[in-house]
């Protein structure tokens, strides 16, 4: 059985290779639940929400982690984010009807962004990468093999309740063994679709590689959860400063602010805007100097 909404590692002992299942469903159609998405959007969103975490898996950092889609054809952006606790959000736009399952006919050209913002230290790393292969899975190993240069296989599914997926990689500063990565990718290219969508973790590693001594850790949860807030968005009203903000409420009545990733609404009257704006007011000091 699967474990639904947990992301699995392991690791093959003696070895430079380490692998990740995960398997998304309450979070997945949580996040679909925000729009009506055609069943393609759908699923490429799913597969992108799989791929960030798995990717996010691979890295340590109190932060978040972003892949981001633009393109030029009937799906032309798509978006997702992962940060250190495993939480998920994401959102896809189109354009016109899809016709055809290729990544050409899906996206047209376009190019993959993968953001990494790590708050401890505030830094920020970004990796743009082409449109590349025929699926989404071809389309981010290539930018492991152009920004990270590490070995790197993703198998990415979804359909209309779940959204599952396997990595498996090469650990970074490790010595390459190349033998055993071709023996282990060789075996992980026997998994099906089918499989990975009906199988638990442990199944699909007796069924792959169980002539292989693993290590498999504890599940980690992963939830749909979106980071905006009302605070986020009075900092926002802040930084677009009093007279802008009076000036919306005098034209529209009041301000709205809604968030694309979970359809969230705010809104700020006349009376909220003067609360915002009060305790940031520095009230003029009189010079009394003679």
């Amino acid at each position: 059985m699967k474990d639904a909404d947990t992301l699995q590692r392991f690791l093959f002992e003696s070895s430079n290779v380490r692998g990740t299942f995960i398997h998304l469903q309450s979070s997945y159609l949580a996040a679909l639940s925000r729009y009506e998405y055609p069943d393609t959007v759908a699923q490429q969103l799913g597969q992108a929400l799989v791929a960030n975490t798995l990717l996010g898996s691979t890295i340590k950092f109190e932060g978040s982690l972003i892949i981001q889609v633009q393109s030029d054809g009937p799906l032309h952006m798509l978006v997702t984010q992962c940060d250190g606790q495993r939480h998920i959000r994401g959102l896809a736009r189109w354009q016109r009807e899809i016709d055809g399952s290729t990544l050409a006919e899906i996206y047209g050209q376009g190019r993959i962004t993968i953001t990494i913002n790590n708050d401890r230290h505030d830094e920020r790393y970004q990796g743009i990468v082409g449109l590349e292969g025929a699926t989404l899975s071809d389309a981010i190993e290539s930018y492991f093999k152009q920004s990270e240069q590490l070995k790197t296989r993703l198998w990415l599914h979804a359909d209309h309740q779940q959204a599952v997926g396997l990595l498996l990689q090469q650990l970074p500063g490790e010595a390459a063994d190349q033998e055993f990565w071709h023996h282990i990718e060789t075996l992980g290219q026997t998994i099906t679709r089918g499989e990975l969508l009906q199988l638990g973790s442990k199944e699909i590693l007796h069924r792959l590689f169980h002539g292989e001594d693993i290590r498999l850790f504890d599940p980690e949860p992963v939830s749909f959860r979106c980071s905006c807030s009302r605070e986020k968005i009075v900092t926002m009203l802040r930084g677009i400063g009093y007279d802008e903000s009076r000036a919306i409420i005098e034209e529209q009545g009041m301000i709205e602010v809604g968030c694309e990733f979970c359809n969230q609404q705010y809104t700020f009257d006349r009376i909220d805007t003067e609360e915002i704006f009060a305790s940031h007011i520095t009230p003029a000091i009189p010079d009394t100097r003679q």
